[in-house]
């Protein structure tokens, strides 16, 4: 098993009281319900389904997914910072997570103090620019050229304002010095359902939506923004392979409960994620999916998102995102 420590930084996490540990011995007694702020079939799903599994295995009881997509996810964010602290509602989400506290003028939570993370559950390889088969681009080179020679005319589509697609085509533009028009969507899967259908020229999302239709020849990728190729489409060069450099951009996906939920609660799902993310069987599926699995402690999760939003800001100053 590959471990990873991840740093830790002196960050206050929100602690129950000994009555309020006292009173969850046996959890879970109950299905557990965790919020996807995404629409239903998103590829964030196949993670936690995964996990899901597990926790089946270990505790008897299951792990439900609530799809509650709207606005960049802060509408789903919302309902489990308000939800009871009993460890029956949580809430798994991406790296938009971070995004969002730029792209929002105001939020109807907190998300560093309304919010308890549990574990850090993956990482991705990388966002890939794909285009549709009428660009006639072949290569990211091509492809920077084209745009050049349209400025404003290509239409990208996003999962939403602020979204992990959003700020990773704008950066991605910024550093290839080209201007793209910016089409959000309520989600990942709408978003990629009009792109293959012609409606829009361009995405950068994960690499985990778009395989197949990579693989069919109904999109072409031109390029990975992260560090390394992904084993699902080891064909596509990264982007700095490609001849780009400085759009970097990967993703995570991580499990959070309401702050103030019982510690002995939030301890018990995270071992079943770090036990899960330990099995030889659990980590093949995750790449299969395109995804890294990690696994962490409460405290090394709080740690790593205390980077996460810094990085996010700097993004967001860069690319010029104004919170709306």
């Amino acid at each position: 098993m590959r471990k990873r420590r991840l740093p830790v930084l002196a960050l206050a996490v929100a602690a129950a009281t000994p009555v309020a540990v006292a009173q969850a011995p046996d959890y879970p007694a109950k299905p557990v319900r965790i919020i996807v702020p995404m629409a239903a079939g998103s590829p964030m799903e196949l993670p936690l389904r995964t996990i899901g599994q597990v926790f089946q295995e270990m505790t008897g009881h299951a792990l439900v997914v609530d799809s509650r997509p709207g606005a960049s996810g802060t509408i789903g964010i919302d309902s489990v910072a308000k939800a009871p602290r009993d460890g029956y509602t949580g809430l798994f989400f991406s790296c938009t997570f971070a995004t969002n506290k730029y792209s929002y003028k105001k939020l109807p939570f907190d998300p560093e103090k309304d919010l308890q993370p549990v574990s850090l559950v993956d990482e991705t390889y990388g966002n890939m620019l794909m285009v549709h088969p009428s660009v006639p681009a072949r290569t990211l080179k091509e492809f920077i050229a084209l745009a050049r020679s349209r400025p404003g005319q290509l239409n990208y589509a996003s999962a939403g304002l602020g979204s992990a697609s959003h700020t990773a085509t704008a950066l991605l533009a910024l550093r290839a010095g080209i201007q793209l028009a910016h089409v959000p969507y309520k989600g990942t899967s709408i978003a990629v359902n009009d792109l293959v259908s012609g409606y829009v020229q361009l995405m950068v999302a994960s690499p985990t939506a778009i395989a197949p239709y990579v693989r069919s020849g109904r999109l072409r990728a031109l390029g990975i923004g992260g560090p390394r190729r992904t084993p699902i489409l080891p064909e596509v060069p990264t982007l700095e392979e490609a001849g780009l450099s400085g759009a970097e951009s990967t993703c995570w996906h991580g499990l959070w409960f309401p702050a103030g939920t019982p510690a002995n609660v939030t301890r018990r799902l995270q071992g079943v994620v770090t036990g899960a993310t330990g099995r030889q069987d659990v980590r093949k599926r995750f790449e299969d999916f395109g995804y890294i699995p990690v696994g962490s402690t409460p405290d090394e999760f709080s740690a790593f998102l205390t980077k996460a939003f810094a990085h996010a800001g700097e993004v967001a100053t860069a690319v010029g995102i104004k919170p709306q």
